[in-house]
């Protein structure tokens, strides 16, 4: 029952993530749907109160229940923290990977300045790239492919990034460095090139965890031909050819 309702929280709060692990086997849709659902939990910690101290409070109670799995306490009753709790002792979840990607929300807190386009990319690997290589070590990649992953994951974590700038600025953050339309253009093609670099690299059993940025290449080209329908929140792909292409890539056995 708990597996289901992370599942139902993916479904409704990461439609892209549930239609990509819902692609795959079901023996990695029970590791992928309570590390997807964790990531949601994480995700609206910080938004759910005004008072910076109560969401940092709530980030917190999250880092605690790693370090309790650690610790080798039992997990608490919680419709998502016991199966992730359950998950990072099963598969063996690297905690500092975890917290990095717990600590990457302190941004949505306290609305740092990014300096560069190279503190955007490394804000948006320590969330989106360090929630992929969980993904693939839960479902038995290699810890030497970390690397690989986190490049590969870039493109959709840029992605997904310039989808939502709209929604962060309306937030009163600021989610690019420059803000302007040639720091669009420069991070898609980052991510385009991110693509390139790994489309032929065989990365085992992650590809359902990477096949979660199927539409990343589309998603970064339009940015590429129409940067201002960024901020603008004009960027986006036809349903017909979201739901067309997951199912060439999973036909096909590619990410």
């Amino acid at each position: 029952m708990t597996l289901n309702a992370c599942a139902e929280l993916v479904r409704q709060g990461d439609p892209d993530r549930f239609l990509a692990t819902m692609a795959a086997p079901p023996e990695a849709r029970a590791k992928l749907f309570p590390l997807y659902a964790f990531n949601l939990e994480v995700a609206k910690a910080p938004w759910v109160t005004r008072e910076p101290m109560i969401a940092q409070m709530r980030l917190q109670w999250w880092q605690d229940i790693v370090t309790e799995v650690v610790e080798g306490k039992p997990p608490r009753a919680h419709e998502v923290a016991g199966p992730f709790a359950e998950l990072v002792k099963s598969a063996a979840l690297p905690p500092s990977v975890i917290s990095t990607m717990i600590n990457a929300r302190y941004w949505d807190i306290n609305g740092d300045l990014f300096e560069n386009e190279e503190a955007v990319i490394a804000h948006i690997d320590r969330g989106a790239g360090s929630l992929t290589v969980l993904a693939a070590l839960a479902l038995g990649s290699d810890a030497d492919k970390e690397e690989a992953i986190r490049e590969a994951a870039i493109a959709s974590g840029i992605a997904n990034w310039l989808l939502a700038v709209p929604a962060i600025k309306a937030a009163g953050r600021k989610p690019l460095a420059h803000e302007t339309l040639a720091e669009v253009k420069n991070l898609a093609d980052y991510g385009l090139r991110m693509l390139a670099k790994h489309r032929s690299t065989d990365f085992g059993p992650a590809v359902p965890a990477l096949r979660a940025g199927w539409r990343a290449k589309a998603i970064l080209s339009a940015a590429i031909a129409d940067p201002q329908s960024v901020p603008d929140g004009r960027l986006t792909t036809s349903e017909f050819r979201r739901k067309g292409s997951l199912m060439l890539k999973q036909l096909m056995g590619r990410w």
